[in-house]
């Protein structure tokens, strides 16, 4: 089956959503409120999405209201035990060491004022029958939280309060004719405005990207209040854009797909990621490094910049969806199978793969 024949099944996480399928088709009902999130006993090793840093605290979410949290990078986790929603948790992210939000399917978006110790519902519209799929913490409180169907909310007060924005991006600009006026924004801005947005990230205060599906990628330079769409180098679903420096990105996705952009996503170079596993988390790693993980238990780490990468193969092929680096070199994962540590090695016995 190709892509296009599952427009109600959020693709970003891959199989890791096909259960987000279930749930959207069996969400709660209209006056239905959400019921607060179960004790697991093993909840660390649940399905687990997304991973952001809280100050020194570790917090990812995932499947059935699962929140948990880490104070010692990784080795040891705590279920979050106040969270009002069984919803399956796609995002989260962090104002500061304290707020954060996380959001999810129903349009449920919770904030935190304690690192993720106890959450709050924000907001909840199990009727929509849209997931949010990520979330961005800015400054000044500004938060977006993106999903299925171009679904697109902001809020203004740290998460507290959510409205609807109407994701309206202007189109690719048309190449230039000599002694042609600029091209005008065609239909009111609402080109291609109906596709999942996967991920939202940022690469300084104003710029951020939107990496969505069917090879659409869009750029913010205001911070989100306005998006362009921006060249893509393929048609299959892009699941993540790590931004590098002020014009660089590399932009990843389906059946191993990697390319990189040293003009914020004006053109775009293919590097070959030596895999046809789905990549669908990205972190830096000092000042030069890069790593990519995926499904498999597939890890790609760069050392020169994103220029070339190592295709470091786990041997238990878990899945995996996030990923942050330990000061002491190891890798922090979220995926089907919860939070793991990965030590890494300085030269991994792995295929070098080049551009």
């Amino acid at each position: 089956m190709n892509e296009r024949a599952h427009r109600g099944v959020p693709r970003r996480a891959g199989a890791l959503r096909w259960l987000a399928a279930m749930l959207l088709a069996g969400g709660a009902g209209a006056s239905e409120a959400p019921r607060p999130a179960e004790a697991a006993r093993l909840a660390d090793h649940s399905l687990l999405i997304a991973l952001a840093q809280a100050g020194k605290r570790l917090v990812a979410v995932g499947d059935r209201g699962v929140i948990v949290y880490s104070d010692d990078w990784g080795e040891n986790w705590v279920q979050a035990r106040t969270v009002p929603t069984q919803a399956l948790l796609t995002g989260v992210c962090f104002f500061d060491s304290q707020h954060g939000v996380a959001v999810g399917h129903d349009l449920v978006a919770l904030t935190t004022g304690d690192a993720g110790r106890t959450w709050a519902l924000a907001h909840f519209d199990p009727v929509a029958q849209r997931p949010l799929l990520d979330v961005w913490c800015g400054g000044g409180g500004h938060a977006i939280a993106v999903g299925a169907y171009s679904t697109q909310l902001v809020s203004d007060d740290s998460g507290a309060h959510w409205g609807e924005r109407k994701f309206a991006p202007l189109p690719l600009p048309l190449p230039p004719v000599p002694g042609a006026k600029a091209a005008a924004a065609v239909d009111g801005g609402t080109h291609g405005a109906d596709f999942h947005l996967n991920r939202i990230v940022a690469a300084s205060a104003s710029r951020l990207y939107i990496a969505a599906e069917a090879g659409h990628l869009y750029r913010s330079d205001d911070a989100g209040l306005t998006w362009q769409q921006v060249s893509s180098p393929y048609d299959g679903s892009f699941f993540g854009v790590l931004p590098l420096s002020a014009d660089s990105a590399l932009a990843f996705g389906l059946r191993g797909s990697l390319y990189r952009s040293e003009n914020a996503g004006a053109s775009w170079r293919k590097l070959d990621s030596g895999t046809l596993a789905m990549l669908d988390g990205a972190c830096r790693l000092g000042e030069a490094g890069v790593i990519i993980v995926g499904f498999g238990g597939v890890i790609l780490t760069s050392s020169d910049g994103g220029a070339t990468f190592a295709l470091d193969q786990q041997a238990d092929h878990t899945d995996l969806s996030a990923v942050i680096v330990r000061a002491d070199g190891q890798l922090v994962t979220v995926g089907v199978r919860g939070a793991k540590r990965i030590p890494r090695t300085a030269e991994p016995d792995s295929v070098k793969v080049k551009p």
